[in-house]
């Protein structure tokens, strides 16, 4: 275990990094690595900034695992992993990060520009500041500060930024974990710094199970003055949605792990239609965010959806279409007795001075895929929960305050 004067000079030494974490921010910030299915190229050259940035540390291995895609440029999606040596080889830390962000959203709401960088006091904004360029920055200068203290961390380190989180992941750690099982061990200690909360108290070791559905409504085209001679699918669309919400008093169960406590059902995007007023449209497509809680199965959940979808298309004469765009079903928790999180633990006591508590969310992370290939993982960070908003945030303070837990859990030799 690191002495009290070791570990302080590695705390200081990460303060002073403040102006570099500040510029990795901004060059990260200013590739928009959107993923195909979000109107982007993908996160090909935000891989190859970071390859560059991890090369300068010299690990004892960093390569690519691509996953092939024809939607993007260069016809994959860059997977980076980089490991160094520890002490002890028989255990990994490893630290996941994505690389791929979440478009913009309504410009009208920013303040900024969302791809440059605005600093006002201690708070960067942009957007991926937050998701998930605080667990990159924050896992990078936490090992670089080890090493250019010429410390060794107690077990072996490994860094894996992947792509695709945002739509699914089945480009990125889903492709990694069939490619590369035999990287990760039962004894190895994962965390994902993908979510949090602003104190740095919370530690995710559940997830409720994640349900997208894609609704398409058809009916029939006319002038808005002769309704009698069409079928409105946006009318129909509006029925649709008011009788899924039927499904939060159907799935009412509350579980106190969770917060919120209960299922979710919320309808989201919604595609354009005709492009004018006086056009009754003919065809209509929107989504449903199902957040489960784990007792419940999605195939239930599912064939529910499908009896209001029966009874709202012979009230309308509407031909409804259902899709599942993404389906994950929750695998066990993490326990809260874990070696991953008793380290986290640890670690946040020691530089935030506060106890930590383990808890359930309702979004959705890679943690689920380590845990349904029966690794436990753990998420945490100290997040402002401004992901997916307009005018996203992170706080100065944070990063280099979780880049010290980091630090410290590369530290323990004992968890």
């Amino acid at each position: 275990m690191i002495s009290s004067k070791d570990w302080n000079t590695i705390k200081r030494r990460i303060r002073g990094y403040k102006n570099q974490i500040i510029e990795m921010q901004k060059d990260l910030t200013a590739i928009p690595a959107l993923g195909p299915q979000n109107g982007g190229e993908g996160e090909y050259q935000k891989a190859q900034y970071l390859e560059k940035k991890l090369k300068t540390l010299s690990p004892q291995n960093l390569f690519n695992v691509p996953c092939p895609d024809s939607r993007v440029p260069q016809k994959f999606r860059p997977n980076l992993i980089a490991l160094f040596e520890g002490k002890n080889t028989s255990r990994t830390i490893w630290i996941l990060s994505h690389t791929d962000i979440v478009p913009i959203g309504d410009h009208r709401l920013w303040k900024t520009d969302p791809f440059l960088l605005k600093r006002k006091g201690d708070f960067l904004y942009g957007r991926g500041v937050e998701d998930n360029q605080h667990g990159i920055v924050s896992s990078y200068f936490a090992i670089k500060a080890l090493l250019e203290e010429g410390r060794k961390p107690e077990n072996s380190v490994g860094l894996l930024f992947v792509a695709d989180e945002e739509t699914g992941s089945q480009k990125g750690l889903e492709y990694v974990l069939n490619r590369k099982r035999s990287l990760f061990k039962n004894e190895d200690l994962i965390i994902v710094p993908d979510a949090g909360n602003e104190e740095g108290t919370l530690i995710e070791v559940a997830e409720k199970s994640l349900l997208w559905v894609r609704f398409t409504l058809k009916g029939r085209q006319c002038h808005a003055s002769r309704p009698d001679l069409g079928l409105n699918t946006l009318r129909g669309t509006a029925q649709l949605i008011m009788a899924l919400e039927q499904l939060a008093k159907i799935f009412k169960k509350k579980d106190p792990r969770f917060f919120p406590a209960t299922s979710t059902f919320e309808p989201t995007q919604k595609e354009a239609n005709v492009p004018n007023v006086n056009t009754i449209p003919g065809q209509d497509v929107f989504y449903l965010d199902c957040r489960v809680l784990p007792e419940y199965s999605l195939e239930e959940v599912l064939e529910k959806i499908k009896a209001m979808v029966e009874e709202i298309s012979q009230k309308s004469g509407l031909k409804v279409e259902i899709e599942v765009v993404n389906e994950v079903q929750a695998p066990p928790a993490t326990s809260s007795s874990a070696p991953v999180v008793l380290a986290i633990k640890k670690a946040v006591q020691a530089v935030y001075r506060r106890e930590a508590f383990s808890q359930g969310i309702g979004g959705a992370t890679v943690a689920a895929f380590f845990r349904k290939a029966g690794l436990p993982a753990a998420v945490w960070c100290s997040s402002p929960d401004s992901a997916h908003q307009p005018n996203e945030f992170c706080r100065i303070s944070h990063l280099i305050k979780d880049a010290q837990v980091f630090a410290h859990i590369f530290c323990q030799s004992e968890f």
